[in-house]
């Protein structure tokens, strides 16, 4: 009889804990999932970087008594640089994004400014940055969902607490970015 319930008591400890491994080894998987889409979506901000200021110049050449929007996109630009952590990186983003869409609508009030060949190709661009930053965004929304389901579904919390595996910030809209930009001459 004692060395049934040895056996017993063995394979119960056996079972909790492989799934105490498999569940730890689950938070890391998701963490680094998060962390590596979130590097996805920084790689797009710096190409959507490297690009603003080759539109702000082409614009600037047509257009200099918009100092003020371009001095926004520098702005941010800086702060995004200088920001340390995903929380302060969001915000320097979303700040370009503020200040980005402004610069679209100057650029859509100028039609001769499309006129450009060098502005048009770097709006082709700069479109298409957008939508990937967008869908990378996306992407980091929905593993971020993913690790904060799992480390909020019980019994999981109690391995995600045990080793500190905690929630995860979501990619949020800035407060206002449903409303277009206004931009008066």
């Amino acid at each position: 009889m004692k060395n049934k319930t040895l056996w017993i008591v063995l394979a119960v400890a056996v079972v909790v804990g492989l799934y105490v491994w498999s569940g730890y080894n689950g938070f890391v998987g998701k963490n680094e999932a998060v962390n590596n889409q979130w590097a996805q979506v920084e790689a797009q901000y710096q190409r959507r970087f490297d690009l603003i200021p080759n539109l702000v110049e082409s614009v600037k050449g047509a257009m200099k008594q918009e100092q003020a929007v371009f001095g926004a996109i520098a702005d941010a630009r800086t702060k995004y640089g200088g920001a340390v952590g995903v929380d302060a990186k969001v915000a320097a983003a979303n700040q370009m994004e503020g200040a980005l869409s402004r610069l679209l609508v100057v650029m859509e009030n100028y039609p001769q400014l499309t006129s450009s060949e060098n502005v048009k190709t770097l709006m082709v661009q700069l479109e298409g940055t957008e939508n990937r930053v967008s869908v990378e965004r996306q992407r980091f929304n929905d593993l971020v969902r993913d690790l904060n389901t799992a480390i909020k579904r019980f019994p999981s919390n109690l391995i995600a607490g045990a080793f500190g595996f905690n929630e995860r910030a979501y990619f949020e809209a800035v407060k206002g970015a449903e409303n277009a930009p206004k931009v008066n001459f």
